[in-house]
């Protein structure tokens, strides 16, 4: 049995499947999305683990503290950054494109 995170609960899904139809994107939806597609996607391929980067260079000892260094290097991020992962990202979608869906063991992460 395939367990499943509170993204992929019944009771989300159904809702999701509710409020969008047939252009829900998920493993579970009519539209399949690969689980934890770091190649795929910006958010998890770059960000959170820049932000946890240096979230924790401090290591942080109460929740206080946590918060404040969330905030902080949230905050730091510069548009110019993003720009540049947004570029990446495209041209990742263009070589996902041009491989028609076979592996791609040489994409390159670049920042």
């Amino acid at each position: 049995m395939m367990s499943r995170s509170c993204h992929t609960a019944r009771a989300t899904i159904d809702l999701l499947k509710d409020t969008f139809g047939d252009r829900l994107i998920s493993r579970f939806g009519p539209v399949n999305w690969p689980p934890r597609s770091c190649d795929l996607t910006p958010l998890d391929y770059f960000l959170w683990g820049y932000v946890k980067s240096l979230v924790y260079v401090d290591k942080p000892q109460t929740l206080d503290h946590l918060e404040d260094n969330i905030r902080r290097v949230i905050a730091d991020i510069r548009p110019q950054m993003l720009e540049k992962v947004i570029e990446n990202w495209t041209s990742r979608l263009d070589y996902i494109r041009a491989s028609r869906g076979s592996p791609m063991p040489e994409i390159i992460f670049k920042m």
